[in-house]
């Protein structure tokens, strides 16, 4: 018998073994793969719900725009709030609000932890090599300089009378223009220019004069700055994390409008460089003048900064760096500050009365600015902000890199290049932590029996971060966040608009409201 193949037929036949081979290979990467998953899982107690070849990218597609809630309810669902997390392109890693587990990487294993390449390559664009951004001893050669200055109690005394000024001259008058005329005022913009202003007196010995109206260029900066923050923080949030780098390869979308916004930003940084650099030559040069401001002491510090760090992009990274630092998080956290205070009238109650106390102790008229040490009386005051940055933390995720294989000390194994993620926003809201009304607005669990303000292990609240990279500003970030409080609230009552609904974060660096924190303010009735 004869038997005729057709063309299609003589081709296949040799190819099925090889399918079936295939098949084969599959059904076991895939038996293996779930196996893996399931074990994973079953460590975990589930944590981020996995799928085989994608990892948690589907649930990650799903909640990415509610990612800080998302991973809150996730990470409190597990006894040791840790959980492996991983999805095509080589992000691979952990997310935990465990405090144990906080201390091992910011302290305990600290020089096993960097910021590491992948971050450092996400932020570059926007940050360069400032001291968020660096490790080793660029990093530490930037730590020094910056604490000599944070050190110095004349330091302390500067920032006092920088923030008294800013608020006498300029915060006071906007507000009270505003409860004459009843508009409605964006108060987290009106923060975030009395921040960049304070800052950059503080920082660079410059005053952009932001809050006062002086120049459309400032307003342009800051525009430019909220989305080059912005968009830089959206490049973690890719489904797939090369896919900004094709955008920023043809210069398309979200890539090029990030480009045009650190080209406005690093304009202005270098403005602020240049005139430094000029008025130090020429003082220099006619008085021998020694300036002690932040900019002037890294222009100075060429013994420890090579050649090629020491150029104007250097300045300019430190310059955008301590502007983050110092603009975006005490704006942050008081933004959500009089949205708390808005929906709380008992604890707007405590903190008047406190205030006034410390006021006719100090024999001052309402409207005086406060020194330091009438700041420190404030013990409720400072609770009720330590309360609001639990709940709302300008920085509300912090990422590093694992260089060798490690174990966390809840049993997690951590594999050689994986990112550790610390969670302070899901720390905040953990029953474990803060106990059963960890959701509630309670300034008084940061008070003792004596009425003194308590302060919390920094490992559990790593609000300010921890460890050798632990806050340079923190004690600056509350003389100014006090210092203004103070003083609107014993003149003014401000009305959140729509306060009843919090209001919707931006995932930015920094955690800001959505649609700014639109009010009405209105002379107080004393």
């Amino acid at each position: 018998m004869i038997i005729h193949y057709s063309f299609p037929q003589l081709i296949m036949e040799p190819i099925y073994p090889l399918i079936t081979l295939l098949l084969i290979l599959v059904i076991t990467l895939l038996y293996f793969t779930y196996h893996q998953i399931t074990t994973t899982k079953k460590q975990l107690h589930l944590g981020f719900k996995t799928y085989p070849f994608l990892g948690t990218l589907p649930q990650f597609l799903a909640n990415r725009h509610r990612f800080l809630d998302w991973s809150t309810e996730v990470l409190a669902s597990i006894p040791t709030h840790t959980s492996i997390f991983f999805r095509p392109g080589k992000v691979h890693g952990v997310i935990t609000a465990y405090p144990p587990n906080v201390e091992h990487i910011l302290k305990t294993r600290f020089d096993n932890y960097p910021k590491g390449a992948r971050f450092a390559s996400l932020l570059h664009d926007f940050l360069g090599t400032g001291i968020f951004n660096a490790d080793d001893h660029l990093w530490r050669v930037q730590r020094k300089t910056a604490s000599f200055e944070f050190n110095k109690r004349s330091l302390k005394n500067f920032v006092l009378d920088s923030v008294r000024s800013e608020i006498i001259t300029r915060l006071i008058p906007i507000l009270k223009e505003a409860s004459g005329s009843n508009r409605v005022l964006d108060l987290q913009d009106v923060l975030e220019r009395f921040a960049f202003d304070n800052v950059c007196k503080l920082a660079f010995d410059y005053d952009p004069g932001c809050l006062a109206g002086n120049g459309s260029g400032e307003s342009e900066f800051m525009r430019a700055f909220e989305e080059a923050a912005t968009l830089s923080a959206e490049r973690f949030m890719y489904a797939l994390p090369f896919l900004w780098r094709i955008k920023k390869l043809f210069n398309i979308g979200s890539e090029k409008r990030l480009r045009d916004s650190i080209e406005t930003v690093n304009g202005f940084a270098d403005r602020i460089i240049r005139t430094r650099l000029d008025e130090i030559s020429r003082e220099q040069r006619i008085n021998n003048l020694n300036y002690q401001d932040l900019l002037s002491r890294f222009i100075s510090s060429t013994e420890e900064i090579s050649e090629v760090q020491r150029d104007c992009n250097f300045l300019r990274d430190v310059v955008i760096s301590f502007i983050l630092a110092g603009r975006d998080t005490t704006s942050s956290g008081l933004s959500w500050f009089f949205w708390l205070l808005s929906n709380n009238s008992d604890v707007l109650t405590k903190i008047r009365s406190e205030v006034g106390n410390v006021r006719a102790r100090a024999d001052k008229q309402v409207g005086d600015s406060y020194n330091f040490d009438d700041l420190r009386e404030m013990n409720y005051l400072h609770a009720a902000l330590s309360e609001t940055l639990r709940l709302y933390p300008p920085v509300p995720v912090d990422t590093r890199s694992c260089s060798e294989d490690d174990i966390f000390p809840d049993g997690t194994k951590v594999k050689k290049n994986w990112f550790v993620t610390y969670n302070t926003y899901a720390m905040g809201r953990m029953e474990s932590i803060w106990g059963r009304d960890c959701l509630v607005f309670r300034p008084e669990r940061w008070i003792d029996e004596n009425g003194l303000y308590k302060p919390e292990n920094p490992f559990r609240y790593p609000v300010f971060h921890a460890g050798p990279r632990i806050c340079l500003g923190k004690e600056m970030a509350y003389v100014q966040m006090k210092s203004i409080v103070a003083c609107v609230v014993e003149q003014f009552d401000v009305d959140v608009l729509g306060k009843e609904k919090c209001p919707e974060y931006l995932l930015s660096l920094t955690l800001r409201t959505k649609n700014g924190l639109p009010v009405r303010v209105k002379p107080r009735k004393l």
